[in-house]
């Protein structure tokens, strides 16, 4: 069996560590070996997690696009194997061009393109936009897989 080409909330909340609220993804539209895209409208949920009195700020989006990362990194496994454990080390020249999320009508499209990796780092490229292409946030992260420290992040207490 061969991993899907889409999938639903349900679907990528058993192939990420985030799990109830804190899985923000909906809906995976699309995804090869260098790249993912995803869509959700959780964004616009009273209940999001990360909603503050403030609204849902748009550094937020990196979470989004890392949850994307991770999703991407799970669907890349080989078959019956776990994936790589990690964690976000470093986000660079993010760009926010708006200062909320919550306001934005309709789905947020999330993509994150794989430039560089190995089985240490991954360096992705990230965008968030609207529904309409009006770009959201954009920068690129790093992600270090099997350490100590991502290790013990995913091992229950």
């Amino acid at each position: 069996m061969t991993a899907p080409q889409t999938l639903d909330r349900a679907g990528i909340a058993q192939r990420i560590p985030h799990s109830g609220s804190m899985c923000l993804l909906e809906r995976l539209e699309s995804w090869d070996a260098d790249a993912i895209h995803c869509s959700t409208t959780t964004h616009a949920q009273a209940g999001n997690p990360l909603r503050t009195a403030g609204g849902l700020l748009a550094p937020n989006a990196i979470e989004y696009a890392a949850q994307a990362m991770a999703l991407h990194g799970g669907l890349l496994a080989a078959e019956g194997s776990t994936p790589s454990a990690g964690f976000l080390a470093s986000a660079r020249n993010v760009k926010l061009a708006v200062a909320r999320l919550d306001d934005i009508a309709g789905a947020l499209q999330v993509r994150a393109n794989r430039l560089s990796g190995d089985d240490r780092q991954i360096l992705y490229e990230f965008t968030v936009k609207a529904d309409d292409g009006r770009m959201l946030a954009e920068g690129r992260a790093v992600v270090v897989l099997n350490t100590p420290l991502a290790a013990e992040s995913t091992t229950p207490s």
